[in-house]
């Protein structure tokens, strides 16, 4: 199977706004390894997830920058771009742009499907573009 095909799938659903058709590349005992304020660690978790993303950046992109698979993992660096214009995580629309960096691995089952996810994500990156976090002046 070709799990690298897969993951970029994946990112290009949720690009779509397909979330349903991301959901159908995920195991049902999916597991997510990377904590979500309020969500199960679960394929529902991750979908509702993703749709509360798409509410609040309805042009969210995930740009696949590389990709590494071996065996029943793969490993993606990204760039995910978005215009905030609905609420997120309790911030009013701010209509602000946004470009936030993450690294991803998933594995795969038997059958092709997500089964885990692990993830890092530069969420400071993204609050201080959001102007929640003020960025910090550079040392002389």
């Amino acid at each position: 199977m070709d799990h690298a095909s897969t993951m970029r799938r994946a990112y290009d659903l949720i690009s779509e706004g397909d979330i349903d058709g991301f959901g159908a590349l995920v195991a049902d005992d999916f597991v997510e390894h990377e904590e979500a304020p309020g969500l199960p660690a679960t394929k529902e978790g991750v979908l509702t997830l993703f749709h509360g993303y798409r509410a609040a950046f309805p042009d969210l992109r995930m740009t696949v920058e590389d990709v590494i698979a071996q065996g029943d993992k793969s490993v993606a660096r990204v760039t995910t771009t978005g215009t905030q214009t609905g609420e997120w995580m309790g911030m009013p629309a701010s209509g602000k742009k946004v470009e936030v960096h993450l690294i991803d691995i998933m594995r795969f089952d038997d059958e092709g499907r997500i089964c885990e996810h692990w993830g890092v994500m530069d969420m400071l990156s993204m609050l201080q573009q959001l102007g929640v976090v003020p960025e910090m002046a550079p040392t002389p």
